[in-house]
């Protein structure tokens, strides 16, 4: 594993809020909406990673990204490391990527084809502690009747994410819409 004192980060604006990325010595460590559930400490305050703009991997990221949620880009291929996990969290996050854009997966497949069939909720639960967000498409894991379960970055971003990729998707409630209404729109 990396050390965490090894990392640089990046912060920029997206059309769904401000975004954090980070890379270690091995590739893209971490993509987080700023506020999102399980981000590291690390990102604000004085024990902070120092920001690196001119990074190769993060400028390479952020442009990808911007490039996603534009439409223009449903492909990522900037270097990954997810090395932070437990060997379980690593092997449901290498099978998120296999998800592709477009498509969605519900937590009992997704553990079906891990050959683990009884783990949704231990899928769920490493799903939620994804790193790299967007790019290891955890907003492509659905409820098993299709429904808009949790999301860290909230469930407005991932029905925009969703919606980005060319999903029909029924308006949120009120509470939900908390953060960015007009995305939900």
């Amino acid at each position: 594993m990396n050390s965490l004192s090894e990392r640089v980060q990046l912060v920029f604006d997206t059309p769904l809020g401000p975004m954090h990325l980070a890379a270690s010595p091995r590739g893209l460590a971490g993509v987080w909406f700023a506020g999102q559930r399980h981000a590291p400490d690390r990102l604000d305050g004085p024990s902070a990673w120092p920001e690196a703009p001119g990074h190769p991997v993060l400028r390479q990221a952020r442009d990808e990204l911007l490039a996603y949620l534009d439409g223009r880009l449903q492909a990522f291929t900037v270097p990954l490391d997810l090395s932070m996990g437990t060997a379980f969290q690593q092997a449901v996050w290498q099978a998120l990527l296999q998800i592709p854009c477009g498509q969605l997966q519900g937590y009992g497949a997704l553990a079906s084809r891990l050959g683990r069939p009884a783990a949704a909720r231990a899928v769920g639960a490493a799903v939620g502690r994804n790193p790299v967000s967007v790019i290891v498409p955890c907003h492509r894991v659905v409820g098993a009747d299709g429904s808009l379960t949790g999301y860290a970055g909230g469930l407005e971003r991932k029905q925009a994410l969703l919606r980005l990729e060319g999903h029909a998707l029924p308006a949120l409630s009120a509470p939900q819409q908390r953060l960015w209404p007009e995305v939900t729109a």
